[in-house]
């Protein structure tokens, strides 16, 4: 008797299994249309920013040496 249960315990699980076999479909579109326009991808200014951080640092750790 309870290798039928068993059985059909299986039997049960192994359809659950197929029915959610089905793959979603996501079609995501975020393109605004306006071209390529994003300011932090320009190198110039990751260039100016690393340098204003580097300046930052820089300052605050000679300014704490004297102290």
């Amino acid at each position: 008797m309870k290798t039928f249960y068993f059985s059909l315990l299986a039997s049960l699980f192994t359809l659950i299994s197929f029915a959610q076999e089905k793959k979603a479909e996501v079609d995501v579109n975020i393109d605004k249309g306006g071209g390529d326009n994003n300011w932090y991808a320009s190198p110039l200014i990751w260039i100016i920013g690393a340098a204003v951080f580097i300046l930052l640092l820089v300052a605050l750790t000679r300014g704490r040496s004297r102290a």
